[in-house]
């Protein structure tokens, strides 16, 4: 049997909660969720540069991501 390949996985990969649900769009929420983010204050222990590592996280979902945590009050790790 052949071994899964991580892209593969995450693009099978279920989002199961509604973390950022209709905020961000699903490829950034899968990134998230396999990393175990699920609040924002989890996603506050992060900086920019790593969310930004993670793969399905591009320019829009963080410009996006940015206002959401602005509105509620929460920012990036420097």
């Amino acid at each position: 049997m052949a071994k899964c390949l991580s892209s593969i996985c995450a693009v099978s990969h279920v989002v199961q909660g509604d973390f950022l649900q209709g905020v961000i769009a699903m490829p950034a929420r899968r990134a998230l969720e396999k990393e175990k983010i699920d609040s924002l204050e989890k996603l506050s222990n992060y900086s920019e540069e790593e969310i930004m590592q993670l793969h399905g996280f591009g320019k829009n979902a963080m410009e996006k991501l940015k206002i959401y945590m602005k509105e509620n009050h929460v920012s990036f790790k420097n």
